[in-house]
C-alpha cells in the first residue's frame, strides 16, 4: 500500500494532507523519516507520525445491488452515483471491482483493497461473472458454440476468452465470462447479430446478488477468502 494511503487509512487525514505531512518529514516508516508519498509500505511496518503509531483500518468488502440509470463512481456525473445508495464512512477510500454500465443493474463488489480486487478484475485469475441477458432477437442455434470458441469483437485483436452460455428462453439467456472488456457483453451480442435489451449481473465467482435493488450488506469472511487464489 502506498504510504499516502496508509496515512489516510490509519487518520482523518485528506489525501492533500497526508502528502504534505509526508513531505515534510512528519512521518517514521521502521525508524527513518519518509518523504515520498509514494512509498510501498505493508501491514507489518512500523509507521509513525509524529512519533504516534498509526495502525491502518481494516478493510471493507461491500455487495450492492446496483440500479439501473446508475454509475459506478465515486461522484455524481451525467447520472448518479451508486455510492449514494452507500452509508459509510471514508467512501473516498472505496472502489468497484467490476465496474457496470449504467443501464445494468446487478451485483458489484465495492473494497478498499486494492489486492483483493486484482483477483476479481484480471482475467488470468479466471474470476467468473454470470449475466442474465434480454435480446431484441431470438438467440441463434449456434452462438453457445461460437461463444465457447471465443468472440471477435470489433477493435480487438485477441478473441474474448472462452464464454459459457446458457439459453432460458428464445431471448433470454445466462452468459458466464472471466473478462471484462469494455461493454463486452453487449459487443459479443452485437458480434453475432443480435443486440442487448436488458442486462443484470447475477453473480460473481461463487456469490450472488441477494439484497434488494439499491441495497447493500458486507461480505462474510468466506465469501471473502472466496476470491483470494
Amino acid at each position: 500500500m502506498r504510504l499516502d494511503k496508509f496515512v489516510c487509512k490509519s487518520t482523518e487525514l485528506t489525501k492533500a494532507e497526508a502528502v504534505k505531512r509526508i513531505n515534510s518529514g512528519e512521518v517514521d516508516v521502521n525508524g527513518m523519516v519518509v518523504t515520498d508519498e509514494a512509498t510501498q509500505v505493508h501491514e507489518n511496518n512500523t509507521v509513525l507520525l509524529n512519533d504516534v503509531k498509526l495502525k491502518a483500518r481494516d478493510f471493507r468488502y461491500i455487495l450492492m445491488h446496483k440500479p439501473a440509470g446508475t454509475i459506478c463512481s465515486n461522484i455524481d456525473e451525467f447520472y448518479p452515483s451508486l455510492f449514494n445508495h452507500l452509508n459509510v464512512d471514508n467512501i473516498s477510500e472505496l472502489h468497484i471491482a467490476g465496474r457496470l454500465d449504467a443501464d445494468t443493474t446487478g451485483m458489484v463488489l465495492i473494497t478498499d483493497d486494492g489486492r483483493w480486487s486484482f483477483n476479481i478484475t484480471t482475467p488470468t485469475k479466471e474470476c467468473s461473472k454470470v449475466y442474465r441477458v434480454g435480446l431484441s432477437r431470438a438467440i441463434a442455434d449456434d452462438v453457445v458454440l461460437k461463444f465457447k470458441a471465443g468472440i471477435q469483437l470489433q477493435g480487438e485483436k485477441q478473441l474474448t476468452r472462452p464464454a459459457a452460455l446458457e439459453i432460458l428462453s428464445a431471448k433470454e439467456v445466462l452468459l458466464t465470462i472471466t473478462e471484462g472488456k469494455f461493454h463486452q457483453v453487449k459487443r459479443m451480442f452485437s458480434a453475432v447479430g443480435n443486440r442487448v435489451v436488458s442486462l443484470h449481473r447475477e453473480a460473481i465467482g461463487d456469490v450472488r446478488v441477494d439484497v434488494e435493488v439499491g441495497q447493500w450488506r458486507y461480505l462474510t469472511d468466506s465469501e471473502v477468502q472466496s476470491f483470494v487464489k
